[in-house]
């Protein structure tokens, strides 16, 4: 099991049944070393096997493999006939009954296991019949002991399941912990990428083209004025100050988005990312609008959230991605024709919805809305609509 806030707890419970184990077998063999009869002698060397069985499988069974549950299955059975024998040769080995029925459950499980301890219980009160007589104290006594074998040991594995359960939700809420920090970061950087890109345009582009302008208008206005070929210089310069500023804007440009713009890039993650992950994605999407880079980039991140929501939850073949422009706005949609899922129930389910919630984020900063169309067992289609007056 792996190691969690309960992990003391179950290791405090196991090593208390190793030890409520041995001191039993102890206390067994004491008994017929202080009281001696034909059969001491048998049940101490009975005695000492069973601890060393006992030892032994405590050992094998602590160990991961396919063979573990077989292993562990015949170590039980073993056991089993070494206290049978051994409470054949003197009743006071009923009291190991109740150590075993606790193994019984971890074993064999909850109906096995149960079914397991009724009928250890049964041989356990036969064999204090047969050896002192039958008396109220000898039927009431392993079944109180089965009783409260069975509440402690249930009740202990019904702790291990929600220490499980706990642990996968915990492993989940960090991971999407993770993904959110690496998606606020990326827009952070984004965005700062785009801010520089928009003041150096505006100040030191402009300036540069400016100055070229002029120099190369005072160059033509008097071609044998003395110093031109400084004038000429001065414009050089700065023709290739303008020409370094527009590579700087390009290369700040989300690289996603370089070049081709928003249709190539999803159809690019199709061909590779998407696609590695076992789902087709169709893309239509056309360049042919151009949309302003900080709206094609939301866009991308957009669609790159709900593919991968698709990839991981929905269970589905095949996507689409479309954008169309028109009666004043733009509407960006992704549908894909996998198991779909309560809205609902992924709002309350806060693991679940940290993408949905980051999703309506960037279309609230756009000016949009976000409609998500899905219910169990027909898919979703999840669409923006952007006004185009704020798109300007």
């Amino acid at each position: 099991m792996a190691h969690t806030a309960l992990t003391p707890v179950f290791v405090g419970l196991r090593t208390g049944l190793h030890v409520l184990f041995a001191a039993l077998t102890i206390l067994v063999a004491a008994r017929a070393v202080l009281s001696p009869t034909e059969s001491s002698a048998a049940v101490v060397g009975l005695a000492v096997v069973l601890l060393a069985t006992y030892g032994l499988g405590a050992l094998v069974t602590r160990r991961t493999g396919p063979r573990r549950r077989a292993s562990g299955l015949v170590w039980l059975g073993v056991l089993s006939v070494e206290w049978v024998i051994l409470l054949w040769l003197i009743p006071e080995a009923a009291y190991l009954v109740f150590p075993l029925f606790f193994l019984y459950l971890h074993l064999l499980g909850r109906w096995w296991g149960s079914a397991a301890i009724l009928v250890a219980t049964g041989v356990a009160i036969a064999a204090l019949g047969l050896h002192g007589g039958w008396t109220v104290g000898g039927v009431v006594g392993p079944l109180v002991g089965a009783g409260v074998a069975l509440l402690i040991g249930l009740g202990y594995q019904a702790l291990a399941r929600e220490a499980e359960q706990r642990e996968a939700l915990m492993r989940e809420l960090l991971a999407t912990r993770d993904q959110l920090a690496a998606t606020e970061h990326e827009s952070g950087v984004l965005a700062e990428r785009a801010r520089l890109a928009r003041e150096i345009h505006d100040t030191l582009a402009q300036g540069l083209s400016s100055i070229q302008m002029l120099l190369y208008a005072a160059e033509r206005a008097d071609p044998l004025r003395p110093g031109v070929e400084h004038i000429r210089l001065a414009r050089e310069t700065a023709a290739a100050n303008l020409a370094d500023a527009r590579r700087f804007i390009r290369e700040l440009t989300p690289p996603d988005l370089d070049d081709h713009g928003l249709g190539a890039a999803l159809r690019r993650l199709a061909a590779t990312q998407w696609a590695s992950g076992g789902l087709r994605v169709e893309v239509r999407v056309s360049d042919a609008f151009a949309l302003p880079m900080q709206v094609q980039t939301a866009l991308l991140r957009i669609a790159q959230g709900a593919i991968a929501n698709v990839i991981q939850h929905a269970r589905a073949t095949t996507a689409t991605i479309t954008l169309t422009v028109g009666s004043g706005q733009v509407r960006f949609e992704i549908a894909d024709d996998g198991q779909g899922f309560d809205p609902d129930e992924a709002s309350r389910a806060r693991s679940d919805s940290f993408g949905l919630q980051a999703t309506r984020e960037r279309v609230t900063q756009l000016g949009g809305v976000l409609d998500i169309d899905t219910e169990p067992g027909r898919g979703t289609t999840l669409a923006v609509d952007l006004p185009l007056e704020q798109l300007a």
